[in-house]
């Protein structure tokens, strides 16, 4: 069994293009916690600012992946790319969604309980392990390619001109994206948290804040509330939204 729980906050907009899913509850606003069974999928997706629709567009990813059939044999990159080509079908049939686009980032743990990660766009996961926290996750985006090929050192990441640019996501209608997916051919270990957010979160709170916060002694969904509070506090200037989950003997 595994623990999940979710919050999403506007933070200090006016609405919300963040939305996420737990097993088949995908959740536009507030929390929830529950306990689920394997084989499930747990994601985030938050709505690219600029185009039209976000907050349509991330809500439409996860329902339409929550509806995906997953197990071992599933072909996840054979199914994400079907669930692009619907959202760039759907705002092609309506002017006022036209181009509207989503991040993805996903957990899928299968009925053998092996760990297999989805991303698309800049929306991270963490795996949190005995005090220490380290993304699992790979940014699409130009300061990423940038920062791994030397031009940029890591701090200059969050201040780059370009740190906005990201590669192309769901539903964008003039390029397809490049689903990273992956096996981690691995279980959860008990005690291990994998934490999933929006860039509201990992724009501003650090990897070392993280760990304190998750290292406290308070159930999981406390310490997400207090991870999105000082996100707040330290100038977030988009929707957050976070995702964790663990594993119980």
């Amino acid at each position: 069994m595994y623990y999940c729980c979710g919050i999403t906050d506007n933070g200090i907009m006016d609405h919300n293009e963040d939305a996420y899913l737990i097993g088949k509850k995908v959740m536009t606003s507030g929390n929830i916690n529950t306990m689920i069974s394997a084989p499930f999928i747990a994601a985030v997706s938050d709505g690219v600012s600029g185009e039209k629709c976000g907050e349509v567009a991330s809500c439409k990813c996860l329902e339409l992946l929550k509806d995906v059939p997953f197990n071992s044999k599933t072909n996840l990159k054979k199914e994400i790319l079907n669930i692009h080509s619907r959202l760039k079908a759907l705002s092609a049939q309506d002017k006022s969604k036209q181009n509207m686009q989503a991040t993805l980032c996903a957990v899928a743990i299968d009925e053998n309980d092996v760990i297999h990660t989805i991303n698309v766009g800049d929306s991270r996961m963490y795996r949190y392990r005995k005090g220490d926290i380290k993304q699992i996750s790979r940014d699409q985006s130009l300061v990423q390619l940038l920062y791994e090929e030397g031009t940029i050192t890591e701090a200059e990441k969050k201040s780059h001109v370009h740190r906005n640019i990201i590669f192309p996501v769901m539903g964008n209608n003039s390029a397809m994206p490049k689903p990273d997916i992956k096996n981690m051919h691995e279980i959860m270990k008990y005690g291990d948290v994998i934490l999933i957010c929006s860039d509201g979160l990992s724009d501003y709170v650090t990897c070392t804040e993280m760990e304190d916060i998750l290292a406290l002694p308070s159930n999981l969904t406390k310490r997400l509330q207090k991870l999105v509070k000082l996100a707040i506090e330290k100038g977030s200037k988009d929707n957050i939204t976070i995702v964790a989950l663990c594993c119980y003997e």
